[in-house]
């Protein structure tokens, strides 16, 4: 799917159905002529539900869907027949779609497995048929009760991408580079800032067939807590990775600083973010001679309290070292 067709964000206004008016019938039939009350109850209306589907991965099929309605329930009928439940109108979201109320901004909701079925809207109830109300003073009550009115509700869908590694760095650090050449995946990779303007993910084919799953999230630059950049879109993205993997140049100007600016931002977009794994590769080695890497290594040994390690994606250096290491902390 090309970058455009990722969408994670959509405004939706769903109606439930209207439940169906009871029948206000009195029985007639040939030598019965006063048969009494026998009008049937209203149908329900339609749910409107909310439905994992672990097949999809985007919202993107809800992009020009801005309305959802389902059917009314069917009114009452003589002889006690109860009208047609109204239809429900299922709307099938990926895994890790959060629902808000897009008045209050309210999580309403979390889809995080195939198949769970959530109501969003509930179809408004039949109203009783006049049978219901008939008694030994009132034998030929000639009401029924209306059905009640569906609900109306506006919601937002939020995809938050389901991945075991979330990839962190600054722009133009190598992320589509090292997710291009450790997965299938086909990122858009140039020597710019900002190429990548949607997460990307990719499926690392690890040791004895086994997989993990790695995402690649839009460059982050300082500020970005605050809207700056386009990183603050992306970061809730971060926040269903289990592990982290902070990309930092070699030919950075300062390693500590930058790594130090990215934890920031993620703390203080969400200080859950502190408690997850991390790990932070130096991408781009293939620049570095070993003299230059064991200066940066006794440099770095004293500033960074997590692992690190040297990779490069164009040379192909260290990174079934990163695989081993990756798999270690996931598992």
């Amino acid at each position: 799917m090309t970058e455009g067709n990722f969408v994670d964000y959509v405004k939706i206004h769903v109606f439930s159905g209207k439940g169906g008016k009871g029948s206000a019938h009195l029985h007639r039939e040939k030598y019965i002529t006063k048969g009494g009350p026998d009008g049937g109850d209203g149908g329900r209306g339609g749910h409107v539900i909310v439905k994992g589907n672990e097949n999809l991965w985007t919202l993107f099929h809800l992009k020009f869907k801005r309305h959802v309605k389902a059917e009314h329930g069917g009114n009452g009928s003589k002889q006690r027949s109860s009208g047609a439940q109204g239809t429900d109108e299922y709307i099938d979201v990926p895994l890790g779609t959060v629902i808000r109320d897009t008045e209050t901004n309210e999580i309403i909701k979390e889809i995080t497995e195939d198949g769970q079925e959530f109501i969003i809207a509930e179809g408004g109830k039949g109203g009783l048929g006049n049978w219901h109300f008939k008694s030994s003073t009132n034998q030929t009550p000639r009401y029924a009760q209306p059905g009640i009115d569906g609900q109306q509700v506006d919601i937002t869908l939020e995809l938050k991408v389901l991945a075991d590694v979330g990839l962190v760095g600054f722009p133009n650090a190598g992320k589509s580079t090292l997710l291009s050449v450790i997965t299938a995946a086909k990122p858009k990779i140039a020597n710019y800032e900002f190429t990548t303007l949607k997460p990307n993910l990719g499926i690392v084919q690890y040791r004895d067939f086994q997989t993990f799953v790695v995402a690649d999230i839009p460059g982050i630059i300082e500020g970005a807590a605050e809207g700056r950049g386009l990183g603050h879109r992306f970061l809730r993205h971060i926040e269903r990775n289990s592990t982290l993997l902070f990309l930092i140049p070699s030919d950075a100007k300062d390693i500590k600083e930058q790594y130090d600016i990215l934890v920031d931002e993620l703390r203080r977009y969400n200080p859950e973010l502190m408690d997850k794994d991390r790990l932070i590769a130096i991408s781009k080695s293939d620049l570095l001679d070993e003299e230059l890497k064991a200066e940066m290594k006794s440099q770095l040994d004293n500033e960074l309290d997590f692992p690190y390690l040297f990779i490069s994606s164009v040379a192909q250096k260290g990174l079934q070292e990163l695989k081993d290491k990756l798999w270690q902390m996931l598992n």
